[in-house]
């Protein structure tokens, strides 16, 4: 692990990251509600707000739109992805090299590991050649740290989620994102065994902002660094006031009372 503080993905050591792999990842029904949001020009000048450190995109976008924006976003290049339509095993295969991404003029590398998955040492091979080359480039590397399988019952309950914070550790991860597990005493104890590793929160499904931001709340209660966020944000009628609040909860140290 390498201390991300320094980098330009952290700020005060804690991180608001906006991911927007959801094309690939679960394809254009995700922007059937704000069909503006399917042009990534729109989600590039929404991380543009002061309190966001990273936009995670797939090269294609990255390539496509972050030459405009490379003076006023944080470039997270995600290196491997998968579509909604393949059934069976989870399995996320490399889709980009470090090299390409660190010459776009990325600010760190994100990559997602399906751990319990039947392909989950090819996962880890590719994850620890990427890390190396990242490593080689000076990048961060953001790991999203997300146990599937058939030997997984519920990849949000607790003792699941503070696995794969362990696992974030484990690989040499500099961060890693893990699902919320519901409670204060839930996020303590993936923090705990997380070691010096910073763990942010996965935004997940589009909930209400009251609710999202309680969430929040009680993860940074809980000893987290901060969350990689997409749909929270960008599906939102008004996402700058959203990042206002989470701007107070993260950095801040603010109550959801407070930013509400």
């Amino acid at each position: 692990m390498r201390s991300v503080v320094d980098t330009p993905i952290s700020r005060d050591g804690r991180s608001i990251i906006i991911a927007m792999d959801h094309g690939l990842e679960r394809g254009p029904i995700v922007f059937e509600d704000n069909p503006e949001r399917a042009d990534p020009s729109a989600v590039f000048d929404i991380a543009t707000h002061d309190a966001v450190t990273g936009l995670a995109v797939h090269q294609g976008v990255a390539e496509t739109y972050y030459p405009s924006y490379d003076d006023s976003v944080n470039l997270v290049a995600k290196l491997n992805g998968k579509t909604s339509m393949v059934m069976g095993d989870r399995y996320s295969p490399p889709i980009w090299s470090v090299e390409s991404a660190a010459e776009l003029g990325a600010d760190a590398i994100g990559y997602t590991v399906y751990t319990g998955s039947n392909r989950e040492a090819d996962m880890f091979s590719e994850f620890a050649a990427a890390r190396e080359d990242a490593r080689d480039a000076d990048l961060p590397v953001v790991l999203w740290s997300y146990p599937r399988g058939q030997g997984v019952n519920d990849h949000n309950a607790p003792d699941t989620v503070a696995y794969a914070a362990r696992i974030g550790l484990e690989l040499g991860a500099d961060m890693a994102k893990i699902k919320y597990p519901g409670t204060r005493e839930g996020v303590e104890w993936a923090v705990r065994v997380a070691g010096e590793l910073p763990v942010l929160m996965s935004g997940g499904a589009s909930v209400s902002e009251e609710a999202f931001l309680r969430d929040v709340a009680t993860f940074m209660a809980g000893g987290g660094k901060g969350l990689t966020v997409g749909r929270n944000i960008w599906q939102r009628a008004n996402p700058t006031a959203t990042l206002d609040k989470l701007e107070r909860l993260v950095f801040e140290d603010a109550t959801v009372e407070d930013v509400l």
